[in-house]
């Protein structure tokens, strides 16, 4: 079934509102003075939570959209090395929000279909 032009421009415009906070959050995450890694995750778990709840189509997605940032950042820093690819595992925290948010979406709205 074809998504509506409304619909398909409500999803890209949070798709946007993704890259952007990744981008944010990774630009305060980069900044000499910040060393503070627990902030750094609650931000990508709340903004992901949050933009995946009022998108459910493509979770996934926005989970890439908003935690790509900071492993890219580090890899374009150092290079490729083991470190640095570990630094991909980031990218976990926003997947189980952006599925968590999901869940709690079906649990809470039960009539709404997310295909």
């Amino acid at each position: 079934m074809p998504t509506q032009p409304r619909t398909r421009l409500v999803e890209l415009v949070i798709l946007a509102l993704a890259i952007a906070s990744g981008f944010a959050i990774n630009w305060v995450d980069t900044r000499p003075n910040w060393d503070d890694t627990g902030i750094t995750v609650g931000l990508l778990l709340l903004t992901t939570g949050l933009l995946a709840f009022l998108a459910p189509r493509r979770v996934w997605l926005i989970a890439l959209a908003v935690g790509v940032w900071i492993p890219a950042q580090a890899v374009m820093k150092n290079g490729v090395t083991t470190g640095t690819l570990s630094m991909f595992l980031v990218l976990l925290f926003p997947l189980a929000a952006a599925y968590g948010a999901l869940g709690i979406r079906q649990l809470t709205m039960p009539g709404t279909k997310t295909p």
